[in-house]
């Protein structure tokens, strides 16, 4: 067995905390729609999230698929449990204004004697409509369970952790691929052709998946702002490129940003560097069991501050299996007022971003808090990139 596939047990280790959970906040049946979640739990894999589907997790047993008909086959093909445990819905029920999914959903919980009790939904979700809830509603008693799996989450297996090393590998190939290839005159685009590529055919013998975020790689004024994609301008002199990217193994994303000039950097920039990584190392230093989410904030904000730089947002966020549209887990921060207590396993994507007046400066690390402190899981130079 590849050491990346998980087992039964660690699925059913999920499936337990989850239920606890559930228990603990008075749900009896949860209802996920997020699809992060419903891999995480069933290990369901396919790019169907357009259309309502969702895993339903009941008072004991194996979790229910539910979703589009034509899309049974992929969960037959994906999750763990037994084909008795997949239930789609009739195609006519799709993107249809006088009948909608969520009467077949509230249908299969009445079937199976779950449609009395309080029923959790993720209500602050991408995928989950307002329409979905107020179709659910007739008939079901509605509580909001958003982000209870997703800090069931936050401290991910051996297994997982072998996952995210695998995509940390892909995303320094990403970025060697950047420097290769980057030269003045080169249309956007092309490099963005080429920094997908990287990620498809991985590294290390390991291939890449897609990622939920696509490449964000603006220059000069473009990159005062911090999620502008692409177009095709030739690349510059004399002006910031900055490339915010991930490597993905099997769903699970490592992400890391580097800052590319052509020629000598401006003083500017120069200074900047020097504070995010004064600012990063004071920052990890608190990075460690034991600690919270915001001294590591308070350490990375004051020492950038004491530089003459400041950073009004949160400067890292948890990762771990993603789709799209966002690779981050929607937990916890690093931020001023998260008192989240960091534990071992936990995975986070520290991003010390700044955007200036006439550009931006991205050097960002994916960091594992281990037993005793922090680990990088990358190894590229913390520093702007640099090309004659």
């Amino acid at each position: 067995m590849d050491i990346t596939d998980f087992s039964r047990a660690e699925y059913d280790a999920r499936l337990a905390r989850t239920r606890s959970a559930m228990f603990a906040a008075g749900i009896e049946v949860l209802i996920v729609s997020d699809p992060s979640n419903m891999a995480w739990l069933t290990g369901y894999d396919g790019w169907s999230f357009y259309v309502h589907q969702a895993v339903i997790i009941g008072p004991e047993g194996a979790p229910l698929w539910w979703g589009r008909g034509i899309d049974t086959a992929g969960a037959l093909r994906t999750v763990w449990m037994a084909p008795s445990c997949v239930h789609g819905y009739e195609d006519s029920y799709v993107q249809n204004l006088t009948k909608h999914p969520m009467e077949t959903l509230a249908t299969l919980l009445a079937e199976h004697g779950w449609a009395s009790g309080p029923v959790g939904v993720e209500m602050d979700n991408y995928y989950y409509s307002a329409k979905a809830h107020a179709v659910l509603g007739q008939s079901l008693t509605l509580v909001d369970a958003t982000g209870l799996v997703n800090w069931q989450r936050a401290v991910k297996s051996g297994a997982e952790i072998a996952r995210m090393r695998r995509a940390a590998r892909i995303v320094e190939t990403m970025h060697q691929r950047i420097l290769e290839v980057a030269e003045p005159g080169l249309p956007k685009n092309k490099l963005v052709a080429e920094i997908l590529a990287a990620g498809a055919l991985g590294a290390d013998g390991h291939w890449g998946d897609y990622p939920a975020i696509v490449p964000m790689t603006p220059s000069g004024m473009d990159a005062t702002a911090p999620h502008l994609t692409w177009d095709d301008s030739p690349m510059q002199r004399g002006v910031p490129h900055f490339f915010e990217i991930a490597g993905v193994y099997r769903r699970y994303h490592c992400p890391q940003s580097r800052t590319l000039f052509f020629g000598e950097p401006p003083a500017q920039y120069r200074a900047a560097e020097a504070a995010v990584q004064a600012a990063t190392e004071a920052a990890l230093a608190q990075a460690r069991p034991g600690n919270t989410c915001e001294q590591i904030a308070g350490a990375f904000n004051g020492t950038l501050n004491a530089h003459g730089f400041h950073k009004d947002n949160r400067c890292g966020y948890p990762i771990g299996l993603s789709y799209p549209p966002d690779w981050g887990e929607r937990t916890m921060s690093l931020r001023r007022g998260d008192t989240t207590e960091l534990q071992p396993g936990m995975v986070f994507h520290f991003m010390p971003a700044l955007w200036l007046d006439d550009g931006g400066i991205e050097i960002t690390e994916p960091i594992l808090i281990t037993e005793n402190g922090v680990e990088r899981l990358c190894s590229l130079p913390g520093s702007l990139f640099v090309k004659p």
